[in-house]
């Protein structure tokens, strides 16, 4: 995913069609993706670090570029980051170490 800065547009382009074309879903779903990531016990960076390990043990590469834009936004730096890979390495195994290099490769051209 060296090329994530047009991936994750890509992804936010999609995104915004899918959300003209079923607008009570997508405000419905926003009002989740919302309530997930506010801080809580654990901070809005946090969260969204949590769903980057999952979108890596899933294999969802535009949940991946979403959720590390969200992470950077909410002030994660790589170390943290690097932690919650492991993890998702951990749950998700080989398929899991594959999408981790993407999600790193990703972060550091988000940057």
């Amino acid at each position: 995913m060296s090329d994530a800065k047009s991936g994750l547009s890509a992804a936010k382009t999609r995104l915004g069609a899918f959300a003209k074309s079923a607008p009570g879903l997508m405000q419905s779903f926003a009002g989740i993706c919302k309530t997930a990531t506010t801080a809580g016990q654990f901070s809005a960076a946090q969260k969204e670090l949590m769903a980057v390990a999952i979108a890596v043990a899933k294999g969802c590469e535009d949940c991946i570029l979403y959720h590390l834009d969200g992470a950077r936004k909410h002030g994660a730096d790589e170390v943290a980051l690097i932690e919650a890979l492991e993890v998702a390495v951990e749950m998700g195994g080989g398929p899991a170490v594959m999408y981790g290099a993407k999600a790193l490769d990703a972060w550091r051209n988000l940057g």
